[in-house]
C-alpha cells in the first residue's frame, strides 16, 4: 500500500473545483462542460499537488522520495489500482485517453526544480523544463477539449511555452525568493551578464534588455498556437482561446512596466477578465 503524499488532491469534484479557484485559468475551465469541466479540475489538481512538493522547500531528499510516491501513485492509477487521492482522476483518465506520459513528464518538469535551483539554464534546458511543467499539463487537457490529437499536441506546445514563458517574466522575484532564475544564459550573456546569482542579475541594469529574446520567444509560441486554435472548430477551442488572450495582456501589461526595479506586481484584472470571457468564451 502507497502511503499518502504530504499534499494530495481530494477525490471529490467539489473539492477539486475549490483548488482550482484560485487558478488564473478558472474561468475558462468553468466554461466546458460538467464532465470534461471536472476532468480538467483533476488535472489541475494533480498539478497543484506536484508542485506544492516542488515548493515546499527544506531538504532535497525527503521531496524527492515524495515525487518517486507520485509516479509510483500513477503507475497504480493506470494498472486499474488508483490510490484514494488519484481515484477521482481514474475515469477522466480512461474516458478521455489521458495518457501516463503526460503525468509522469509533469512530475519530471517539479523533479527540476527539486534536484537543483535552476539558474540561468541554457534555452535547451528551459524549453525541457516549458515542456513538462507546461506543454504536458497542455497535452493532457487537449484531449478534454476533444481536439485532434495532432492539432492538440501541437497546440499544447506552442501554448504551454508561451504561458509559461510569460510566468518567467512575470515571477522574476518570487522566483529569485526562492533562489531561481529561470532567464536563459544565453540571454544574460547576451547583454554582458555573466552572474547566475539571482539577486545579482535583477538587480543589474542590463536586466531590460536581457529580456527580450525570452518576450521575443513567448510572442513566436503565442503566433503559433493562434494559428492552430485558426484550424480548429471554435467551441473546442474556447477554453485554450481565452487562456491565450488573457496571457497577452499580462504580457503587454509586463512590457509596459518594463523590469527596472522596483518591479511592481502585475495582474491581468478582474473586469479585464470578464472581458475577455465575455468576448472569447461566451460571443
Amino acid at each position: 500500500m502507497s502511503a499518502e503524499p504530504t499534499t494530495a488532491p481530494s477525490s471529490g469534484s467539489d473539492d477539486a473545483a475549490r483548488r482550482a479557484s484560485g487558478s488564473s485559468f478558472y474561468a475558462g475551465m468553468r466554461m466546458l462542460p460538467r464532465e470534461r469541466r471536472e476532468a480538467v479540475f483533476e488535472i489541475y489538481s494533480f498539478c497543484r499537488a506536484v508542485d506544492d512538493v516542488a515548493d515546499a522547500g527544506g531538504p532535497r531528499e525527503p521531496r524527492l522520495a515524495q515525487l518517486a510516491q507520485w509516479r509510483s501513485d500513477v503507475d497504480r492509477l493506470y494498472a486499474g489500482m488508483p490510490p484514494p487521492h488519484l481515484k477521482a482522476l481514474d475515469e477522466p483518465r480512461r474516458r478521455f485517453s489521458l495518457e501516463r506520459a503526460d503525468f509522469m513528464a509533469i512530475i519530471d518538469g517539479m523533479e527540476m526544480d527539486v534536484v537543483e535551483d535552476i539558474r540561468a539554464p541554457d534555452w535547451a534546458k528551459l524549453d525541457r523544463y516549458c515542456d513538462c511543467v507546461a506543454s504536458a499539463v497542455g497535452r493532457l487537457c487537449v484531449n478534454v477539449f476533444g481536439l485532434a490529437r495532432a492539432e492538440g499536441v501541437e497546440l499544447a506546445h506552442h501554448l504551454g511555452r508561451a504561458l509559461q514563458l510569460t510566468n518567467i517574466l512575470r515571477d522574476l522575484d518570487e522566483d529569485a525568493a526562492l533562489g531561481r532564475l529561470y532567464l536563459p544564459r544565453e540571454a544574460l550573456r547576451g547583454v554582458g551578464i555573466e552572474s547566475s546569482d539571482p539577486d545579482a542579475v535583477l538587480a543589474d541594469p542590463r536586466l531590460p534588455a536581457a529580456t527580450t529574446p525570452v518576450l521575443k520567444r513567448a510572442s513566436e509560441h503565442f503566433r503559433e498556437a493562434d494559428a492552430v486554435m485558426q484550424r480548429c472548430p471554435h467551441r473546442l477551442v474556447r477554453t485554450p482561446r481565452l487562456m491565450e488572450q488573457a496571457y497577452l495582456v499580462l504580457l503587454r501589461k509586463l512590457t509596459m512596466r518594463g523590469w527596472a526595479p522596483p518591479r511592481a506586481k502585475v495582474s491581468i484584472g478582474k473586469l479585464r477578465l470578464l472581458w475577455i470571457v465575455a468576448r472569447y468564451g461566451l460571443l
